[in-house]
């Protein structure tokens, strides 16, 4: 299943998701399977899950169920059982393979709000043209040290372009107020750990003393594999649609199966 993480629901946590979604799954009466043990949990796994207050266009998930279903119905009765800003894009039925192994890259776009446009640009060229930038992050296990350049496999800019600025921000009366804003697109392979948008922003600042004066609004718009000649991510559920759609007309799925 393919999902969108939208406006405020992009400040959710994963484990709110999750219990966003399990409560979907019964209330859409999705006869999910569980796991055995003294704690059965239903079976559903997340794959490339994004970070706490970042959007997404390109979330997935697998369910595993315990009767043959109908992709379109599942994807109409979950939908509507989730909060607003969660949003079911696609259903499929999954076919042999793990969807987490397929996830390899993922496109995002940054928007840099009130960012100097000719500071970025020298940034950009800078990061491109280094071999390596380490940066540092917080983890569990406490400040890991990593390189944020080999992962990115495009990084491009647009702008800058104007908009209107965020209520409470005032202006001149009668007029509309605007503000600049520097659009970031960047293609990342995935690795371990992972580089994520702002361990790049990290990098340009160290960089280019790059920083952007308010808080970047960061989307995931693509995820998937690989895609060697465009070095951008494809599908990840091009087989399984059509596996589906070349499948006998009725319900799909097995005993025990995957959407």
């Amino acid at each position: 299943m393919r999902y969108a993480k939208r406006g405020r629901l992009r400040f959710t946590s994963h484990r709110d998701i999750t219990r966003a979604v399990e409560r979907a799954v019964r209330r859409a009466g999705i006869p999910v399977a569980f796991s055995a043990g003294f704690t059965p949990h239903p079976k559903i796994s997340y794959a490339g899950a994004v970070p706490t207050g970042v959007a997404s266009e390109a979330e997935y998930l697998e369910i595993g169920v315990t009767a043959p279903c109908e992709p379109e119905r599942i994807q109409a009765d979950l939908d509507a059982s989730l909060p607003p800003g969660l949003d079911v894009l696609e259903v499929v039925e999954a076919r042999e393979g793990a969807l987490a192994d397929r996830l390899e890259a993922s496109r995002w776009e940054l928007r840099l709000p009130e960012a100097d446009p000719g500071l970025a640009v020298t940034a950009v060229e800078k990061f491109l043209a280094a071999e390596r930038v380490e940066v540092e992050r917080l983890t569990k296990k406490g400040i890991r040290r990593f390189d944020a350049r080999g992962a990115v496999l495009v990084l491009t800019m647009d702008g800058p372009v104007t908009g209107e600025t965020p209520e409470g921000a005032g202006g001149t009366a009668g007029q509309t107020p605007v503000r600049s804003c520097v659009i970031l697109h960047m293609v990342v392979r995935h690795a371990t750990p992972a580089v994520r948008p702002d361990d790049v922003l990290t990098a340009l600042r160290l960089v280019a003393d790059f920083a952007p004066p308010v808080p970047p609004e960061v989307t995931r718009l693509a995820q998937g594999p690989l895609d060697e000649a465009t070095g951008e991510p494809a599908d990840p559920l091009g087989l399984d649609r059509d596996f589906t759609r070349g499948a006998e007309a009725g319900p799909v799925g097995q005993v025990v199966g995957d959407l």
